[in-house]
């Protein structure tokens, strides 16, 4: 059917186990054991798909023994009436697992169509759509991966993917931002970049002067990102963050940033509308 992560797969026997762990008792009663059955996965409105080999291993788990047909990828721009997949054999099964195969899919795929959204509001700027680590428990490697299914990139995985300074390392560090840009890169492995957050232009031309390799823009005015820009004239990468929203977003990609996080690829995506339909 279809492999995936261990931790995806843990992922997956957790969901079961809340939704299947004492049974189906409806299906018990009503459909025979031995009822083949043909269901569709339908497409019900507008957006990008994700998340089709994660369905996959939930039917997968369900039942080794059903057949699991995908007829589009994940990235996929699907509109009302798409058919994304079919999936045969013992109708109890495919029943069983369908709710919980329908959650991951739907809400990963809502998250690759808001960050669909987010990257085309940007297109042409030359400024790069980042996810942050705002996620759900569990879920960030899935929805990372929908992420970049939309079209968009991902910032660190987890903290041990990048060194970003953020006011709470300064505060208890007793640092300023020279002094804790020069700590982070003596400790760092050279293959990390040293990222620290910044408020105003002061602290821009401070973490510049230290050496800082990406400047974090944090809800900084649009004509104060203009002036950074300006400024830095690519000495450093520069990413704007905070605050940012589908309206704002293209202003703050034409100040010439060059990387724009936006917590609400992930934490604010709605799911997409898909069903499980059973084919006569």
């Amino acid at each position: 059917m279809s492999t995936v992560t261990p931790a995806v797969q843990r992922l997956i026997e957790l969901a079961l186990e809340e939704d299947l762990g004492r049974g189906d008792v409806t299906s018990e009663a009503l459909v025979p054991p031995s009822r083949e059955a043909l269901g569709e996965v339908l497409v019900k409105a507008p957006g990008v798909l994700a998340g089709l080999r994660v369905a996959a291993a939930v039917f997968g788990r369900v039942d080794p023994a059903l057949d699991w047909e995908p007829l589009l990828e994940d990235g996929a721009r699907v509109a009302p009436g798409d058919v994304a997949a079919r999936v045969r054999g013992r109708a109890r099964s495919i029943l069983a697992a369908e709710r919980t195969a329908l959650n991951f899919l739907q809400r990963l795929s809502g998250t690759a169509t808001l960050a669909a959204r987010y990257a085309a509001a940007i297109e042409g700027t030359g400024a790069r759509l980042v996810d942050t680590r705002k996620t759900t428990p569990g879920w960030r490697w899935l929805e990372k991966m929908a992420v970049r299914a939309g079209g968009a990139d991902n910032h660190r995985l987890d903290l041990a993917g990048g060194v970003l300074v953020k006011d709470n390392h300064l505060a208890l560090s007793a640092q300023d931002i020279a002094g804790a840009v020069r700590a982070a890169r003596a400790y760092a492995p050279h293959s990390l970049r040293i990222e620290i957050e910044v408020v105003d232009l002061d602290g821009v031309r401070a973490a510049l002067e230290a050496g800082a390799d990406v400047i974090l823009l944090d809800n900084m005015p649009v004509e104060e990102l203009r002036r950074a820009v300006e400024w830095v004239d690519g000495r450093a990468l520069l990413e704007a963050s905070g605050g940012i929203t589908l309206e704002t977003i293209r202003a703050v990609a034409e100040t010439g940033v060059d990387l724009i996080s936006c917590g609400a690829l992930t934490h604010s995506a709605p799911a997409l509308d898909i069903s499980l339909e059973i084919i006569p």
